[in-house]
């Protein structure tokens, strides 16, 4: 089994083998995986930032400011499920009907 990039950390490397493992990709997709693996580490960086920090800062003027680390981990969840998305992992049906799949 491959290991994957050496610049993922635990989290991501996990993910990779994980999924690298699981189903037939095309070279494009395993970008595609990389890049989610990705920003599990970045989630995760971001995440101990928060812990260690604190999620809010008190500002030059005295205002309580959100830890801009927030944004990063954010950012990273809604990048990581729309790559999800795009790659189609999801082989299970869904147990209650509901609105049609988006056609790509």
């Amino acid at each position: 089994m491959k290991i994957g990039p050496r610049h993922l950390k635990k989290s991501g490397r996990k993910f990779y083998r994980h999924v690298v493992s699981e189903f037939e990709l095309e070279p494009h997709h395993v970008e595609q995986v990389i890049q989610a693996a990705q920003c599990l580490d970045r989630i995760d960086r971001a995440r101990e930032e928060i812990d260690a920090h604190g999620p809010y800062f008190t500002d030059r003027f005295g205002q309580p400011k959100e830890h801009p680390a927030h944004k990063t981990e954010r950012d990273n969840k809604i990048l990581f499920n729309r790559i999800l998305r795009e790659l189609c992992l999801d082989i299970e049906e869904p147990k209650t009907p509901g609105r049609p799949p988006k056609l790509y």
